[in-house]
């Protein structure tokens, strides 16, 4: 089913004007915090909608959101955190004044931010370790449990405890890898590369590979459905979802294809709660696809110029804001 031909949520969808390239979105509690290209940070609270100048003299390069806060970096050096009353805070600043490249936040209040090859990790309390990675670090993520990073850079990623004196552990195969993630369970860890192709490593029981490939762009989106079964990715004409519900993963097995489309898939987001995908399209169309019998519903169509560059559900799972790269933005609440 195309997506001009779905059944329609588009009469749920409320406007919202962002006015600058959506970097990225985060929700507050009831909040939605569009993180902009331009250094601000606009809040949305139903009708009523508040910019902050997170970033006054600078661009926001990244961007991520924990529920209490959506930190921000930008090529000013600055990690700033801005709450949903609209207090911003600069939590760290790079050595040098270097760009901030990636970001990832702990689930206790930790931070970790990379500037060239310099990653910082933050905890809660504010001490603050560092690692030089091989090379440039491109994408960070903590682990679901414990204190542990993950940093992408060329050739592989480094799998690190900052707060332990252990040495960090390598994890290599031959390429640029650009971003990291964690499957919820922390069995898996898989990184993005400039080959549009996705790599991963089962940590769990051993160190074997994951080849993920045939990608006719590069992954810059991926997300995990809620019980950790999953993870889409963008990067083609359809959301590309690959199974992680056995010990091995994905190896040997295809993966499912959803909303297929004559137009690339930008950012995807699975439902909290639910095995319902948001896709986002390079066009600007946005689908709801529902796993069980692949059904699309219609969030928004395709507008020219106006592709989606960010999508999130709120915890409950009732509304999905989104942000465009021409400054167009909007949440959908999930009518019933």
């Amino acid at each position: 089913m195309s997506g001009t031909a779905a059944p329609s949520l588009r009469d749920h969808v409320v406007p919202v004007a962002a006015d600058a390239h959506v970097v990225g979105v985060a929700w507050l509690k009831d909040v939605a915090a569009l993180a902009l290209g331009d250094g601000g940070v606009l809040l949305v609270a139903g009708a009523e909608t508040r910019r902050i100048a997170a970033h006054p003299e600078a661009g926001i390069l990244v961007a991520a959101g924990d529920g209490r806060r959506l930190v921000t970096g930008g090529d000013d050096g600055r990690v700033v955190a801005t709450d949903a009353g609209g207090d911003s805070v600069t939590v760290a600043a790079a050595k040098g004044g270097g760009w901030i490249d990636a970001l990832a936040l702990h689930p206790e209040g930790g931070i970790a931010y990379a500037a060239g090859r310099n990653v910082v990790a933050r905890d809660a309390k504010g001490r603050e370790k560092t690692f030089s990675a091989p090379s440039t670090a491109r994408g960070l993520a903590f682990a679901p449990k414990g204190y542990r990073l993950a940093v992408a850079h060329y050739n592989g990623a480094t799998l690190w405890y900052p707060n332990l004196e252990t040495t960090p552990e390598l994890v290599e195969w031959k390429g640029s890898h650009i971003d990291a993630t964690w499957s919820p369970d922390g069995r898996f860890v898989v990184t993005t590369m400039q080959e549009n192709a996705l790599h991963g490593w089962r940590l769990q029981p051993d160190r074997g590979h994951m080849r993920m490939s045939g990608y006719p762009a590069k992954v810059r989106s991926v997300s995990w459905s809620g019980d950790g079964h999953w993870l889409a990715t963008s990067g083609a004409e359809a959301a590309i979802v690959w199974p992680f519900d056995s010990k091995e993963g994905p190896t040997g097995k295809a993966p499912r294809e959803c909303g297929v489309r004559p137009a690339r898939v930008s950012r995807v987001a699975f439902h909290p709660k639910a095995l319902v995908l948001a896709v986002g399209y390079e066009d600007g169309c946005i689908l709801l696809v529902r796993f069980a019998d692949a059904s699309e519903l219609l969030v928004r169509v395709a507008v020219k110029g106006s592709g989606i560059s960010a999508l999130a559900w709120d915890a409950r799972g009732g509304r999905l804001a989104f942000g465009c790269t021409d400054g167009q933005a909007g949440i959908l609440t999930l009518p019933g």
